[in-house]
């Protein structure tokens, strides 16, 4: 993998629960890391082949891929922020037999996720 082809820097977070001095449970997002990543849209097709059905109305999807180093830490239960936008992670590729690249396959998600 190329130093030059990852010209973007994203944030990994994930979901945690903490406990305050009350006992009161809250959730909240925790950096796991910030990384530098290939970003990759889909083209048209592949978008239009990927639009789904909510509640009878046709919507298509906007997914990315995040190509980093690899990072076997990440798992599709965490999300990706990346300019001031939260993508939730749908699927999560290593390349485990070269130990060179992660895929972070994501949707775009809502502001707070």
């Amino acid at each position: 993998m190329q130093a030059g082809e990852l010209n973007r820097r994203i944030l990994v977070q994930k979901r945690t629960q903490e406990q305050d001095s009350t006992g009161q449970v809250t959730e909240a997002w925790k950096d796991v890391g910030k990384f530098w990543a290939w970003i990759k849209t889909q083209s048209g097709m592949a978008t239009t082949r990927q639009s789904v059905t909510q509640d009878g109305v046709a919507m298509s999807l906007n997914a990315y891929s995040f190509r980093i180093r690899y990072q076997p830490t990440i798992t599709d239960d965490m999300r990706v922020v990346y300019g001031g936008m939260n993508f939730d992670i749908k699927h999560v590729r290593h390349d485990l037999a070269g130990h060179i690249w992660t895929d972070i396959v994501c949707e775009q998600g809502g502001s707070d996720g």
